[in-house]
């Protein structure tokens, strides 16, 4: 299979491990950019949509986004895998960014109201529902197979560090010139992706991964390229049960460690420092495992490591509900953020490797949508429950769901004896 890396007027590259690769960390560099500044964005709109408006009209223009994304993201991975996922990251990027910059532009020219920050949410949703597909499928293009485990933590590192750094950054920017600063420098900070990836190069596809790429296919309907994507997933033997898995595991995780933890918090007297401690060995744990990926590379027995570690880390999100203090609490949090990157990292790494590279648009994008679209529907149903049961009850019911996953890694036999590529 070809494995050299397309640019004109350039010799084959010889393979090297991703971290020390200058196309990777190219790509690392802009995606990273990009992941700041959308957390940069998130704090200006919160904080203009509160400024202008009603709490609850706040709250509409923050969920604005969210109906487009789920509607349409199915879509937008038979886009990536038509036009390339390069091509349309840099199309979303260039878009999101003449947005954001144009918003403020407005906001520091006059004071027009929700309107703007609603259509900016709506504009964001939308163009999200393309760029996350295609920001799955392009760590396979600028690097080898074999490094793709590598790039999953490299891209956690990348996750962990926006989030650091992009709360403080929009919250400076709006201390000193308000939400229109915020959203100026969320702009540039998308900007600075651009240069980025166009200089990142892309690797053919592979010639067994070809099939869907013929002129023939190119001549079918986005509609078949759907049905031909969902498809390709059932009919896998390792991606129909591990996306199954990471429905279940995500729908389990998802309410008790937003909304379920600040309800924990707030009903043992740990207040916002103590929810913040917990949070804060969550996010502790969840990057010493990427950076252990970045460093070894690879773990034997991917599908094992992935299913055990679900099921560890449902029986600690258990547990968290019967912590007796916040030190024990953030001790658990940072068991469950070792697990959780584990996993997640596990099962980031065997959907790109397992899949074919003309696939990975759509089935990063049906991996999306059960993570972005179906498990925050979780969070209102858990303080709901948690408002008529406790937080004990729910939690352990969530970790029941989010354990199911790990019992379907394990018991499957294609998944449980899932490689990664050496």
């Amino acid at each position: 299979m070809p494995s050299t890396l397309t640019a004109p007027g350039t010799a084959p590259a010889a393979e090297r491990p991703a971290h020390r690769d200058p196309n990777v960390l190219r790509w690392l560099a802009a995606y990273t950019s990009s992941m700041t500044g959308d957390s940069v964005y998130y704090i200006a709109l919160s904080w203009a949509a509160v400024q202008t408006g009603s709490p609850s009209q706040a709250g509409v223009v923050m969920a604005v986004s969210a109906l487009p994304r789920a509607l349409l993201m199915l879509g937008g991975g038979v886009i990536a895998d038509r036009l390339g996922p390069r091509r349309v990251v840099i199309g979303s990027d260039a878009v999101r960014c003449a947005a954001v910059l144009a918003v403020a532009a407005l906001l520091f020219l006059t004071t027009p109201g929700l309107w703007p920050l609603a259509a900016l949410a709506l504009v964001f949703g939308t163009v999200d529902a393309v760029f996350m597909p295609a920001v799955g499928a392009l760590p396979a293009r600028v690097t080898t197979r074999g490094q793709l485990a590598r790039v999953q933590g490299m891209r956690g590192l990348g996750i962990r560090f926006a989030s650091v750094v992009g709360a403080p950054l929009g919250g400076l920017a709006v201390a000193v010139g308000g939400a229109a600063a915020a959203f100026g420098l969320a702009g540039l900070l998308i900007a600075v992706s651009l240069p980025l990836l166009i200089a990142v190069r892309v690797r053919d596809l592979p010639a067994d991964d070809t099939a869907d790429d013929t002129p023939a296919a190119r001549r079918g309907t986005a509609w078949r390229d759907l049905t031909g994507g969902l498809g390709y997933i059932r009919r896998h033997r390792v991606l129909a049960p591990l996306i199954l898995a990471i429905a279940l595991g995500d729908l389990g995780f998802v309410g008790p460690l937003n909304v379920g933890l600040t309800l924990l918090a707030d009903e043992r007297g740990w207040g916002a420092s103590g929810m913040g401690w917990v949070l804060a060995g969550f996010g502790v744990g969840a990057g010493a495992v990427s950076l252990l990926l970045t460093v070894r590379g690879r773990l034997p027995r991917a599908g094992q490591v992935a299913g055990w570690a679900i099921l560890a880390g449902s029986c600690a999100i258990g547990a968290l509900a019967f912590a007796p203090g916040v030190a024990a609490a953030v001790g658990i949090a940072l068991l469950i953020g070792l697990l959780a990157g584990l996993s997640g990292a596990m099962c980031g790494a065997l959907l790109q490797t397992q899949t074919d590279a003309a696939y990975l648009g759509r089935v990063t994008a049906v991996s999306g949508l059960v993570s972005l679209g179906f498990a925050p529907l979780s969070m209102p149903l858990s303080a709901a429950a948690i408002g008529l049961w406790g937080t004990g009850p729910v939690f352990v019911a969530s970790a029941a769901v989010c354990g199911l996953g790990g019992v379907i890694a394990l018991s499957v036999p294609g998944l449980r004896r899932a490689e990664l590529p050496k």
